[in-house]
């Protein structure tokens, strides 16, 4: 395979890098919500009355971690873009 990168030039390596910095950014985003989901419904599940709360503060930090996401996945397209 890297033969075949070879004859692509330069470039392709910059390619090849963007796209996995961009999967690895999506699959690290995505597990990081999911963990943030299951602990959340684990304690609303112990503490129903904490409930809104958590929800709250699940949301934000939800979000906090797609900002970080996406900012990375722009920076790998950016990179992408440079060579």
């Amino acid at each position: 395979m890297l033969a075949f990168l070879a004859e692509l030039g330069a470039n392709a390596y910059a390619h090849l890098s963007a796209g996995i910095g961009a999967g690895l950014v999506t699959i690290g985003a995505g597990l990081g919500i999911g963990r943030i989901g299951g602990s959340a419904m684990e304690g609303i599940a112990r503490q129903p009355e904490a409930a809104a709360k958590i929800q709250t503060a699940m949301l934000i930090s939800a979000a906090l971690i797609e900002g970080i996401a996406l900012l990375s996945a722009v920076v790998c397209l950016l990179l992408n873009l440079k060579a």
